[in-house]
C-alpha cells in the first residue's frame, strides 16, 4: 500500500472510525499513534467504521518517535492549517514510495516543536478560517488521500458496481 494515513493521539472515535472506513475503501494503511483517547473496541468507533474495521490494515505506534522510525526516508506530509504549502501543489505520483499523511490531535494538532522542526513537510488545505477554526479531521483525511490517489491514477480501485448491474428489477 503506497499511501498511509497516520493519526497522532486521536481523541474522537467517530473521526477515527470514518477514516478507517475510507482506508478500507481506498486500500490505505491506517497508523494510530498512542495514546488514543478511546479504546479500539469502542462502540462509537465500530459504529463509525461500520463493519469495515477488520478490513483495514492498522498499525499501532507507542509514540511519535516509534512512528517516525517506521516512516524512515519515505515522504512524510504533516497536515496543518498553519502550513504554507498547499496540498494540491505536491506531486504524489511516485507509487514506488510510500506516502505518509500525518494528522494531529483534534484539539491541539501536532506538537509545536515537531512542526517547527519539519516546516518543509507541512501541507494545508485552503479554507476561510474567519468562519471555522478547522475542517473536520475525517473530511481532511479524505481530501488528502483522494488527491494522492487521483494523481496515482486510482490504483487498484476498480469500478465494480454500475447502475446497470445493480438496479432493481
Amino acid at each position: 500500500m503506497p499511501n498511509h494515513i497516520a493519526l497522532f493521539e486521536p481523541l474522537i472515535p467517530a473521526n477515527t472510525g470514518n477514516i478507517a472506513r475510507t482506508c478500507a475503501g481506498t486500500n490505505t494503511s491506517l497508523h494510530l499513534i498512542e495514546p488514543l483517547g478511546f479504546k479500539t473496541d469502542d462502540k462509537q468507533l465500530k459504529r463509525a467504521g461500520l463493519d469495515y474495521w477488520n478490513d483495514v490494515t492498522i498499525h499501532y505506534h507507542k509514540n511519535l518517535d516509534a512512528f517516525l522510525e517506521v516512516v524512515g526516508e519515505s515522504p512524510l506530509y504533516l497536515i496543518s492549517k498553519f502550513a504554507e504549502k498547499v496540498y494540491s501543489d505536491v506531486d504524489f505520483t511516485d507509487t514506488k514510495k510510500d506516502h505518509y499523511f500525518l494528522f494531529g490531535k483534534e484539539t491541539t494538532g501536532l506538537p509545536e516543536a515537531f512542526m517547527k522542526e519539519n516546516r518543509e513537510k507541512a501541507l494545508r488545505i485552503p479554507m476561510d478560517d474567519t468562519h471555522v477554526r478547522s475542517l473536520n479531521l475525517s473530511n481532511t483525511a479524505n481530501i488528502l488521500i483522494y488527491e494522492a490517489l487521483r494523481q496515482q491514477g486510482f490504483p487498484n480501485l476498480e469500478l465494480t458496481h454500475t447502475y446497470e448491474n445493480d438496479k432493481l428489477k
